[in-house]
């Protein structure tokens, strides 16, 4: 069980992530050549050309360098590709690292989370324990809303639910039957 210190913060929660939010976004100017997909599978579409090996990369890099034949007008020149490749080299560690933090993050707010529920039901468990006892009875109305709130109610035996089963499936027949007889009968 992973224990966490809870400390009062001179601020709310909110502005401090809003915070966090603002100086990830600043990150998008500070990170050169960064690019935000067009579309949802842009990213899939471009992993083909940029999964090829460095080698392979270096070695077009050597011919385009020695074979004039290669070279294009419209084209990127072999340093200009290099660079690339180092700049992807450089920013994949931090992307590695973004996620990771990504999910640090999901798993300090789910154990906030967490927290909050076991300290939640702990209190709604003693409700419960003290509702039944004829000092403390005012907070049955407490349970009864914390109840609802849960979403926890006491499910029929399988018995009690085949009995509501029939019944209502005798109700629904005997009105199959009575709007059966009204048409056989359209004098009545």
């Amino acid at each position: 069980m992973t224990t966490v210190d809870i400390i009062e913060p001179p601020i709310s929660h909110a502005e401090t992530a809003q915070q966090r939010l603002e100086e990830l976004r600043r990150w998008r100017e500070l990170i050169p050549h960064f690019v935000m997909p067009s579309s949802a599978d842009e990213t899939q579409r471009l992993s083909s050309a940029a999964s090829v090996s460095p080698e392979f990369i270096e070695l077009t890099n050597v011919a385009v360098t020695n074979e004039s034949a290669l070279v294009r007008n419209d084209g990127v020149t072999a340093d200009e590709v290099r660079y690339l490749v180092s700049y992807a080299d450089a920013y994949n560690p931090l992307a590695d690292e973004l996620e990771a933090v990504a999910q640090f993050i999901r798993h300090s707010t789910m154990t906030a989370r967490n927290i909050a529920g076991t300290e939640a039901l702990t209190r709604y468990a003693l409700a419960q324990r003290l509702a039944k006892q004829p000092k403390t009875a005012h907070l049955a109305p407490h349970v009864a809303d914390m109840r609802r709130a849960l979403g926890r109610g006491r499910r029929a035996s399988p018995e009690t639910a085949a009995r509501k089963a029939a019944a209502k499936a005798a109700k629904a027949a005997e009105r199959a039957a009575k709007a059966a007889a009204r048409a056989a009968n359209p004098a009545r």
